[in-house]
């Protein structure tokens, strides 16, 4: 099953800047081959449901790995029966209703 994810990954523990750890995150989403998209707050992650949970774990093992005692994460998921639909699509039917 795709899923389209909002993953937000907070190390905690680690001082004010997180950054080193949210990059370890994306390259993680990467080596994956999943397609991700950085925001300010968070990534955007599709692909198949078992891929995007193995690579958020894998990236709770790099951020402990890295220092960070806890980390707390937030998720958003969604999926369709329907049809197949990209975090894209979305976009640009939005996009869409504003012109």
């Amino acid at each position: 099953m795709k899923v389209l994810a909002d993953i937000c990954v907070i190390p905690m523990g680690v001082g004010l800047s997180v950054s080193k750890h949210v990059a370890a995150c994306q390259e993680i989403f990467k080596a994956a081959g999943l397609n991700h998209s950085l925001h300010a707050y968070g990534t955007n992650v599709e692909g198949e449901w078992d891929a995007v949970m193995e690579a958020l774990k894998s990236c709770h093992e790099a951020v402990h790995g890295a220092g960070a005692p806890r980390i707390s994460t937030t998720i958003r998921l969604g999926t369709r029966t329907d049809r197949d639909q990209t975090m894209q699509d979305k976009v640009d039917s939005v996009n869409q209703k504003l012109q």
